[in-house]
């Protein structure tokens, strides 16, 4: 009777185990794992009322480790099936970025710093980048997506409910004790956590608009109420206008009308904001206004940051070499305290401080132009838009994001990694096809 039964239920099983090989079964923990580091890291719940170190530093010999295997081992599986989609990846713009960058890192005042920092950046874009080509279809990448993003947001809610005091801002936090009562999970800021939520809502209406529709529903549901109460207003604002602004963007189809859609929030945001201090008229715009475009008292990091850039144009101080670093000088009288900020709180600035004018260039070219173009060739190329439109709401999330905190280039940020995600894959839709039905044999770009 054994022997029967066996007979009988080995066929019944034998579809399954070929369609979930141990292939299939490595590239889903790459993929899942890579997601979970990045978004979890290492070091998850904080604890913020001993902080004596720089928990973003991302110095941590393990995260180097981890991301180090991980740019080794997705590319080694991708070259299987997609030799094409790797390819794709060596475009002279990323080369001639890639290369800039190196450059940067020789002539960098810290070069040692500069020269760790790039190697975590690297390894973790050329991660991201690869295990995109991973999934065989666009329904095994969507259950991927959502897999780990249910997986941290309940690593969220169960610290919020186990352990408050370290997934909750505390008024005994060291550093910023007037946020406590802010949520903030497995992250170490309720900014960082604001800004993941409005990303795990984008890859929540994503999942919806495939077969899993309660599943997506929960992720977005889950994602805006964990928002509402880390009270980031900046990320909650933006995920409004995205949703707004990609709700009308498909519906255009010119180029150039898309472009300037799109544009005009990080334009219109830096030219308010940094803008102000290298303008009077635009400083004088900015003060009818009702509301703070110095973002509580950052112009003097951003004069202090434009009198240090005017120094160095074209090569900048090196690749995350400037603040917090031996050259970063001194500042007027009465703005000393700028000196001692982490960042300028706009990207675009910070790149042109490490990199240079060139790399500015370079990154707008690369991050901002191209994913923008990349985006209106996929619809063209693409019948369902479901995935290019998840692409597209975090790439725009991200360029206006940037205009107000560090965003490009940041190592093995949260929100940096999932932006240049979303930039890889708007750079794969444009040149592939996507099954949207999951095929054993087949990779996921598909001419």
């Amino acid at each position: 009777m054994p022997s029967l039964t066996a007979r009988f239920e080995l066929p019944a099983l034998a579809p399954l185990l070929r369609r979930y090989s141990v292939t299939d079964v490595t590239h889903a923990a790459v993929f899942i794992a890579a997601l979970l580091l990045v978004w979890v890291s290492l070091r998850p719940y904080i604890d913020l009322t001993t902080l004596t170190t720089d928990f973003g530093s991302g110095n941590e010999t393990w995260t180097y480790v981890c991301f180090g295997l991980l740019a080794v081992l997705a590319p080694v599986l991708a070259l299987r099936d997609n030799a094409r989609g790797l390819a794709a990846l060596a475009s002279p713009g990323f080369r001639l970025l890639f290369g800039w960058m190196v450059l940067t890192v020789v002539l960098s005042l810290d070069v040692d710093s500069s020269s760790r920092r790039f190697v975590l950046t690297a390894c973790a874009m050329i991660t991201v980048a690869t295990i995109l080509l991973l999934p065989r279809s666009q329904a095994e990448l969507a259950r991927w997506l959502a897999a780990a993003t249910l997986t941290v947001l309940a690593l969220c809610y169960l610290g919020v409910l186990v352990a408050p005091g370290v997934s909750i801002h505390q008024a005994s936090d060291i550093l910023e004790p007037h946020l406590a009562g802010d949520w903030r999970g497995v992250f170490g800021h309720k900014n960082g956590a604001a800004a993941m939520m409005v990303l795990y809502a984008f890859i929540g209406l994503y999942v919806a608009a495939g077969r899993a529709a309660i599943a997506g529903w929960a992720i977005f549901a889950l994602a805006v109420v964990f928002l509402i109460f880390t009270r980031g207003k900046t990320s909650t604002a933006l995920l409004i206008m995205v949703l707004a602004i990609t709700a009308i963007v498909p519906r255009i189809h010119s180029f150039w009308g898309r472009a300037t859609l799109c544009l005009a929030p990080p334009v219109l945001i830096n030219l308010l904001s940094v803008g102000t201090v290298m303008s009077p008229s635009l400083a004088a715009l900015a003060n009818y206004l009702p509301f703070d475009t110095s973002f509580t008292g950052r112009t003097d990091i951003w004069r202090f940051a434009l009198e240090a850039l005017a120094k160095r144009p074209w090569t900048g101080y090196g690749f995350f070499a400037f603040w917090g670093s031996d050259s970063i000088g001194t500042a007027d009288a009465g703005s000393e305290w700028a000196t001692e900020a982490s960042h300028s709180h706009n990207s675009y600035l910070d790149t042109a401080l490490t990199m240079g004018l060139p790399g500015l260039a370079l990154v707008i070219a690369m991050f901002v132009i191209a994913p923008l173009r990349n985006y209106h060739a996929a619809t063209e190329r693409q019948r369902d838009g479901a995935l290019p439109l998840l692409f597209l709401r975090i790439w725009l999330f991200g360029v206006s994001l940037a205009s107000m905190e560090n965003l490009f280039l940041n190592r093995a940020d949260t929100t940096w990694v999932t932006f240049v995600l979303a930039v890889f894959g708007l750079h794969y839709l444009a040149r592939f096809r996507l099954k949207s039905d999951p095929a054993p044999d087949a990779p996921l770009p598909q001419a």
